[in-house]
Formats: C-alpha cells, sequence, structure tokens
C-alpha cells in the first residue's frame, strides 16, 4: 500500500473545532502595526501585545504568560511600491503600511493539523499513545517563497507537563506508515495553567514572619485566560 509522504512541517491548518460544532473556517483582522519587523508566516503561531496589535508568537516549551490568540492566515495591507490593496500569504518583516491586517484563525476550540518533527524540519512518526498528552512547538522560519510556516511539533516532548501549549486530540491515519505510526497529528491549545509565588515577609519585635502566596494563571489561549493582556 502507497502512504501519502509528508516532507516538511507546514504551520498549524485550521481543520475543524472540538465536540463537533460547526465550523465555517471564519478569521478575525488583527492590525499589524507598521514596520513590524518580523515575517509572520502562513499557519504561524501569533499573539496580541498590550498595544493591540499581532505579533509571532515565538515560544517552544512555553508560550508568553498572556498566552496565544491563534494563527495567521494571511494579511492585507497597501503596497508601498504600488499605492494598491494588496492580499499576501505573509507578513514581510519591515513593511511599511499604516492599513495591515493580519486574518487570524482565533477560536479558542479550533483544532488543527500539524505534522510532528524529532528536531529542526525533521519529520518524525510516533505512536497513537500520545494522544492526550501535551507537547511543544518547533519554531522553524518559514518560506517567502511560498509564504508558508514550518512550525511544527516536537515529538520527542509528549509529557503531562501543564505548560506545554499544546494538546494533541487525535492521529492523522491518512500518513500513517507501514508500522502504524503517525506523522500528523490533530491538536488543539492546551489550557491556561496556575503558577504559584511566595514571599515572606518579617515584620515587628520579637520579628513575625509572614507568608503571602499569589497565584496567576499563564499561557493557553488568551480568550481564556482570566489575566487578559
Amino acid at each position: 500500500m502507497t502512504y501519502p509522504v509528508v516532507s516538511a512541517p507546514y504551520g498549524l491548518k485550521p481543520i475543524n473545532l472540538i465536540g463537533g460544532q460547526v465550523f465555517a473556517g471564519s478569521t478575525r483582522q488583527i492590525k499589524i502595526a507598521s514596520g513590524t519587523a518580523t515575517d509572520i508566516f502562513y499557519g504561524d503561531v501569533v499573539r496580541t501585545s498590550s498595544d493591540g496589535v499581532i505579533v509571532k508568537e515565538t515560544g517552544t516549551t512555553t508560550v508568553t504568560a498572556t498566552g496565544v490568540v491563534g494563527v495567521f492566515m494571511g494579511c492585507q495591507f497597501t503596497n508601498p511600491s504600488t499605492k494598491q490593496l494588496q492580499f499576501q500569504q505573509f507578513w514581510p518583516s519591515g513593511t511599511v503600511a499604516a492599513d495591515a491586517l493580519a486574518f487570524v484563525s482565533d477560536d479558542p476550540d479550533q483544532l488543527f493539523k500539524v505534522a510532528a518533527v524529532s528536531s529542526g524540519t525533521t519529520i518524525a512518526f510516533y505512536g497513537q499513545t500520545v494522544i492526550g498528552t501535551n507537547v511543544a512547538l518547533v519554531q522553524n522560519s518559514g518560506s517567502t517563497t511560498s509564504g508558508n510556516s514550518a512550525v511544527a511539533i516536537l515529538g520527542t516532548s509528549v509529557a503531562a507537563t501543564a505548560s506545554l501549549p499544546i494538546r494533541i486530540v487525535d492521529v492523522v491515519t491518512d500518513t500513517a506508515n507501514a508500522s502504524g505510526n503517525f506523522c500528523e497529528f490533530i491538536v488543539k491549545w492546551n489550557a491556561p495553567y496556575a503558577v504559584s509565588t511566595s514571599a515572606t515577609t518579617a515584620t515587628g519585635d520579637p520579628l513575625v514572619y509572614t507568608t503571602t502566596t499569589t497565584t496567576v494563571m499563564t499561557g493557553g489561549h488568551q480568550y481564556l485566560n482570566p489575566t487578559g493582556v
């Protein structure tokens, strides 16, 4: 039997919603700051900054404390050379355009198809025992030729660790190998997780020691993180 071949990672591809919800493939338009000096590719993970604009998320074993907002699905902006509205697969670093908008797949319940690697862009196969575990991202650079992302999940990182940003939900059977292992998986955003810090202070004479513990929610999807941006 001939199996389809996955030659390289391609970012996160929205395919469905959890729980059998109706999936319309909708996106949200979010502003990109003019001159943003990072390429952002179709399928890259993104978040919103405190300025309310899209930036590329570069986290691997964890993501930024305020969480991610979704996956980049292309953009539009007025081309500074032609002065015409341009739709593009990726955001070219340093583009000067005051009207730039990203198309973002931002549903917290989104399911994605993604390739697994052993490191970098090396596609690797893993058994279905990874279903239900959490996994790290691999932030490979995308292609300015195709405009596509090369983000993947790191198959060797699967664990029950709460801070890992991605949850594996299922396997993609179409690209299984002859041994019954898989190089593509269905994933979703992991939930925000609690981080506790303790501080001890001493007051009075004689000294009285008081320990204060503060717990904050961090990571996950920004819409589900009660801390906010």
